[in-house]
């Protein structure tokens, strides 16, 4: 999961374009630090990572295997987590290009380094403060440049057809949830940069497979993507052939192409089923977001302003949507120390993420002064 600084702009000014300013990887990763005291044995109940090829219908944008990983814990605790990896929309975003050869990819093309072992943050189980350290997982990597959410197959030039598979790739390991997993009782979706676009829908999806369970869904990193009819028609519903695959759900009746936005999917997914409980962490002023904005003309000044209208979009709509706003152009949260070093207003995110999925939600936590980065007792210039 962990990308170089220039494929984070690579990644960002696509999406950009896309009308999707998301943070798309992991770059700008703060110091590893050593936490020792933090640390306690591995748990017994937990097992290694596991890959997991689910083939039949399943794969990535250049026809190669799909994969996910699980970790298996507890059986009635589960986090189902929906990775980043960038979007494409033209033959020049979309080329298989980088990744295995060795150069930089404007967006995962097919399953490569996604092994989440290593990572740390959330995935740090060694951590007596994880509030995920007794989850068994399902991890979601993302290699159809569609956002977890596309069904189609597509032909960018005369040497380029990529299939945009997202949709079938996710339900899959999501079957997966709900076939090894019948008697979890808590199950946490968790999206990543563009997997957060996605993860509402999934969240609703997880409802419906597991109906005795309580349903939490957090995402991360997408809170300023803008709600366009246009762009939503062309990406969701021309290029990605999403739209073809919303849930049947009575609330989403009427609705088309066009209205199909980031913000939509938090809405229909809380009309659905209002048990679930929603909500995001984003950082004020995402440096990917903020740097591809720039090169585009677009302001980056008003990423904060696209992400509080988004929110208040949601609400208006009966839905609660918790949220935890930080300051700064952070980028990258969930698979990284700073996860437990981010304090906001005197809240840890650590402790808020605990409290979320315990069913006892604190209330939103919103920068000040979100131009100031705060980590732990640390501050830097964002």
């Amino acid at each position: 999961m962990l990308r170089s600084s220039l494929r984070a702009v690579v990644l960002a000014a696509a999406v950009v374009c896309a009308g999707l300013l998301s943070s798309l990887s992991g770059a700008g990763a703060v110091p590893r630090h050593d936490e020792s005291a933090a640390r306690v044995p591995r748990t017994p109940a937990a097992a290694p990572w596991e890959k997991v090829v689910p083939g039949g219908d399943c794969h990535c944008a250049d026809g190669s295997e799909f994969a996910f990983w699980v970790r298996p814990a507890d059986p009635t605790r589960v986090v189902f987590f929906l990775d980043g990896g960038g979007v494409c929309f033209d033959a020049n975003s979309c080329a298989f290009t980088g990744l295995s050869h060795g150069g930089e990819a404007a967006y995962d093309w097919r399953i490569w380094g996604d092994d989440p072992s290593h990572e740390r943050g959330i995935f740090d189980f060694t951590r007596a403060d994880n509030p995920f350290r007794d989850y068994s997982f399902v991890f979601v990597p993302s290699c159809t440049g569609d956002a977890h959410l596309g069904g189609v197959t597509h032909q960018y030039s005369s040497t380029l057809t990529v299939e945009h598979n997202g949709y079938a790739n996710g339900t899959a390991a999501l079957d997966y949830v709900a076939d090894h997993y019948p008697d979890a009782a808590n199950v946490v979706v968790i999206g990543k940069s563009v997997g957060s676009i996605a993860a509402p829908v999934y969240g609703g999806l997880a409802a419906d497979l597991l109906p005795r369970a309580h349903v939490s869904v957090l995402g991360g990193q997408s809170g300023h993507v803008p709600d366009d009819p246009d762009l939503n028609e062309k990406f969701f519903g021309q290029l990605w052939g999403a739209y073809d695959h919303m849930p049947t759900w009575d609330v989403n009746r009427g609705l088309t192409a066009r209205d199909w936005g980031a913000p939509r999917f938090w809405i229909q997914a809380g009309l659905h089923d209002p048990a679930i409980t929603l909500a995001r962490f984003d950082f004020a002023y995402d440096r990917a977001a903020a740097e591809a904005a720039s090169l585009l003309g677009i302001d980056p000044s008003k990423l904060l302003a696209t992400i509080d209208a988004n929110e208040a979009q949601i609400e208006r709509s009966g839905v609660v949507e918790h949220s935890y706003t930080a300051p700064g152009t952070g980028h990258g949260i969930f698979e990284y120390d700073r996860f437990y070093k981010m304090r906001v207003n005197g809240v840890r995110l650590a402790d808020w993420v605990a409290a979320l999925i315990a069913g006892t939600p604190l209330d939103d936590v919103h920068c000040r002064n979100c131009r100031v980065t705060t980590l732990g007792g640390g501050r830097s210039r964002g």
